[in-house]
This record gives C-alpha cells, sequence and structure tokens, in this order.
C-alpha cells in the first residue's frame, strides 16, 4: 500500500510497548499515513514518541477505542494477557472489527488461547511475531509471520504493509506464527552461543580476532549471527540490540514446548545454560554477544575492551 493510500484510510493505529522495536514500528506507522497513539510503561519512551510527532496515550483502556488496529509489542506471553484482560485491559475497551497485532514471542497454545478470548469479544487476533532487529523496524522492513482468521489479515493489511517487507502468511489460526518464531529463535539462540564461543576460543588461542573475523566470515564455517553479533565483540560494545534475557525466555519458551511433545531438543537446551550463566553473571539486560564475555571470564581469554 502506498503512503498515499494509507494516508486516505485515515486509520488510527495504537502501538502499546514503544521500545527499540515498537518505537521503529510506530514511526513506519506514522510514516505510512496513520494516526499513532503510541503507549508504555516508560514515560520517557512516550514522550520520546512525541518528539517524532506521535501521540502519546494517557489512560490505554480509556482511549484505546480511537484504534482500528492494536499492534502489540510487549516481551512475552503475561505482559501480553495484563495489556488484553488485567485489571486495566483493553479487551472490552476495543471496537468490533478491530485487529490485535500481537508481536510477543509466546508459546503457541497462549497464543491460541487469547485468540479464542478476543475473538468472541468480536475483535480480531493475528499472531504475527517479527524478526529483523531496530534499524529495519525503524525503516518498515521487519519480517512477519503470521497466522490468523482471513479477517484478521484483511483487517491488518494496511499496518502490516507500512511495518514490514515481509509477511508470511502461515495458517488460519493463532499459534502457527508463534510457532515458526520458535523454530527460528532455536536457530538464532544456538548460532549466537557457537558464535561467541568461537570467538573466545580465538582468542583464548592468541589468534587476530580481525583477521578470524575476516576468515570465518568468507568460509562455510560463517552464520548469520557470527557475522552480525562479533562486530560487538571485536568494539567491547555491549550495548543491548538484542539481550542475553531475551535468549533465556525464548530457549525456556522451546524447552517447555519440546517437553510437551516429548521431543529431544540438546543443543538449543546446552545453549541455554550459556545464556542463563550470563544472566547469572549480571549480563542478562546487556547484548547477547555477551555470551563472549563469559567465555572470556571461564577461560582467562582476553577480548578486546571497548575504546575510551
Amino acid at each position: 500500500m502506498s503512503v498515499s493510500q494509507a494516508a486516505a484510510t485515515k486509520n488510527t493505529a495504537a502501538v502499546i510497548g514503544l521500545g527499540s522495536m515498537g518505537f521503529g514500528m510506530a514511526l513506519s506507522l506514522k510514516r505510512a499515513g496513520f494516526t499513532v497513539l503510541g503507549a508504555d510503561v516508560s514515560a520517557e519512551a512516550v514522550a520520546r514518541f512525541v518528539a517524532e510527532g506521535g501521540r502519546g496515550i494517557d489512560t490505554l483502556k480509556a482511549e484505546i477505542g480511537a484504534a482500528d488496529v492494536v499492534v502489540s509489542v510487549v516481551v512475552n506471553a503475561a505482559q501480553t494477557e495484563t495489556v488484553l484482560f488485567g485489571e486495566n485491559g483493553i479487551a472490552d475497551a476495543m471496537r468490533p472489527g478491530t485487529v490485535f497485532i500481537s508481536s510477543a514471542t509466546m508459546d503457541p497454545a497462549i497464543a491460541r488461547a487469547l485468540s479464542a478470548r478476543l475473538e468472541a469479544k468480536g475483535v480480531h487476533y493475528l499472531d504475527a511475531p517479527i524478526s529483523g532487529g531496530a534499524a529495519r523496524a525503524a525503516k518498515g522492513e521487519l519480517t512477519i509471520m503470521a497466522s490468523g482468521t482471513d479477517a484478521a489479515f484483511a483487517a491488518a493489511r494496511p499496518a502490516l504493509d507500512a511495518m514490514a517487507t515481509k509477511v508470511y502468511e502461515l495458517g488460519a489460526e493463532a499459534g502457527f506464527g508463534t510457532a515458526f518464531k520458535m523454530i527460528n529463535q532455536l536457530l538464532a539462540g544456538v548460532h549466537i552461543a557457537a558464535a561467541c564461543e568461537a570467538i573466545a576460543f580465538a582468542a583464548k588461542q592468541g589468534l587476530d580476532l580481525t583477521k578470524v573475523y575476516e576468515v570465518i566470515t568468507a568460509s562455510a564455517g560463517n552464520s548469520w549471527m557470527f557475522e552480525n553479533r562479533i562486530p560487538h565483540v571485536l568494539a567491547g560494545d555491549y550495548t543491548p540490540l538484542s539481550a542475553v534475557d531475551i535468549f533465556v525466555k525464548d530457549l525456556g519458551i522451546i524447552q517447555d514446548m519440546a517437553r510437551a511433545e516429548r521431543y529431544p531438543v540438546p543443543l538449543s537446551a546446552a545453549a541455554l545454560q550459556v545464556y542463563l550463566a550470563a544472566s547469572g553473571s549480571g549480563m542478562g539486560r546487556d547484548d547477547d554477544s555477551s555470551l563472549a564475555r563469559l567465555y572470556a571470564q571461564l577461560s582467562g581469554a582476553r577480548l578486546p575492551e571497548k575504546a575510551n
């Protein structure tokens, strides 16, 4: 949908959760011609959005009825349920026909349960986990793995087109989108752990880490995560773009899903222990490339430090 087409519909979108991903998604919606309402538990995050021309929501439940589309970019299932059905939940305040786009990572069974409760109120639920990072969110270039009814997709389409360059339609009911996302997170979590293990091992061998990066990214052992995360290690900069605790959560969900299916996931289970160790060492809110720092601490390897 073009910017002029989106503007012509005069759609109003509410974005709940203005963190690194939600903020970019809100800006992408605004750029596409939506009137965008922004809500976050952090007043600072809302103020930042208002400074970019958005409108902050002071009382979420009272004001959510103005939205045609509600995009929820909170962390997990518990927060999603609180947004919808908590003490000040919005489920009863949304107009029938509104679509709730849920981007939180959660167990597919929980997504199906939330969808059933919301659809019973005449509100559409689109299970729509996201991938791509903050930079792509700000450019409207996310990948969205979505599932839901035809009506949910129809109601959400202008917003999806504003936020993403790839929208995969993965099933007619909630849960499929989340299941696809968890497969992605299994691979991402394992690949980050492997990349950090490898670069710290290279440091222990006394290798030139810049040269290691050059060689590996041109070789068969490369991965997208090695290529993306190891520059953080080389710069000694662990400012969080994707935090350690995200994978504590997501790999934990994978363990629960696998246990329910009696399916073995030994590699992701081992990776989870590394993330737990990093989190327990005080790195939970740091960038997930901090796993390299954990390996360095355990082995005595020396990694680059951030330049002053």
